[in-house]
């Protein structure tokens, strides 16, 4: 790691000045970045900050998917389906009849739509304009807003829950939406959020190719025994950790892989949603290559993920808090 220090740049989170640069990073668009630690908050944050143009283009039809799904492969798709269901059943059995729960970058909806199999909530999501709020806008269970979570949306405690699913890192104003969640959520709300593990063994090993950096889409990041402290700042208790992720966890380690063995990262990945302009020099012979490399390795990174869960050391978090 580097030590040098930026006494000048932002940081991604408290938008203070004075950080520690570590390494540099790359995105899938050609454009370079560093990766910084704030001395204030302890944030993670890339450098310098994505302009609007940067992220309007990470955020364009190939990132949401342009066909009926976000993948391409209705296996895919399906196997994503499982894991909704398996967070929807997690937060279930936790609420009461009658909840108003909100989904803050609620994808395609369906993660809210299991959450019916567990009771008669009231179904709350936000999700920025593009493919996927349209395909929740097809749910006719959820009161969706398309947009990002602004102050008067909801009402003061109004909500029972509010999640954030691999969201909060890419949040323009994160502190300004944790401010929102502590006015809507109620005295004893559930809330329940996820995000990559800056502080993991995948992180250290991998460094700038790291496929949950994601830049410039992933602004920040926190280690979780920091953002455990800063919750409980707000008054939120800790109730449940939860680090392994078979969704997340073991393609993370192989894509990474990939990554560090060809010149452009991300290639396999971005294939799989069907974007076939990015990397087009990597042909049918090389992306059959590379998923013979993922169906080979996934299940040992399957075990890897167990044992790293054990160590609390995984690629991935998942925190459930309940308000004071």
């Amino acid at each position: 790691m580097q030590n040098s220090k930026d006494n000048s740049t932002l940081c991604g989170y408290c938008k203070l000045t004075g950080s520690r640069i570590l390494y540099p990073v790359n995105d899938i668009f050609g454009n370079f970045f560093m990766l910084n630690q704030c001395d204030h908050c302890k944030a993670y944050f890339i450098s310098p900050r994505p302009d609007e143009a940067m992220l309007s283009r990470a955020y364009d039809d190939t990132y949401y998917g342009s066909k009926e799904e976000k993948f391409k492969s209705p296996l895919v798709e399906k196997v994503l389906d499982s894991f909704r269901m398996g967070r929807a059943r997690r937060l279930g059995r936790m609420l009461k009849p009658g909840s108003n729960v909100l989904d803050i970058g609620c994808g395609n909806g369906r993660f809210l739509k299991y959450l019916l199999n567990y009771g008669n909530f009231t179904l709350n999501g936000t999700e920025l304009a593009g493919n996927s709020a349209n395909r929740a806008s097809r749910l006719s269970e959820i009161q969706l807003k398309t947009g990002t979570l602004g102050k008067g949306d909801f009402g003061k405690g109004s909500m029972d829950a509010v999640t954030m699913f691999h969201v909060f890192e890419h949040l323009a104003e994160p502190q300004q939406t944790l401010d929102i969640v502590d006015e809507i959520l109620k005295s004893g709300g559930i809330f329940m959020a996820s995000f990559p593990n800056i502080a993991s063994l995948q992180s250290r090993m991998f460094k700038g190719r790291w496929l949950h950096l994601d830049p410039p889409r992933h602004l920040f990041f926190f280690a979780p025994d920091d953002f455990i402290r800063m919750m409980k700042t707000r008054g939120y208790e800790l109730k449940k950790t939860t680090w392994i992720s078979t969704e997340q966890n073991p393609y993370g380690f192989v894509q990474s892989f990939l990554n560090s063995i060809l010149k452009k990262r991300e290639v396999l990945f971005e294939r799989l949603k069907g974007n076939t302009v990015y990397a087009p020099e990597y042909g049918k012979f090389s992306i059959l290559m590379q998923k013979i490399v993922f169906l080979a390795l996934f299940p040992i990174f399957i075990l890897t993920d167990y044992a790293s869960g054990l160590l609390k050391n995984s690629a991935t978090v998942e925190f459930i808090f309940i308000k004071h």
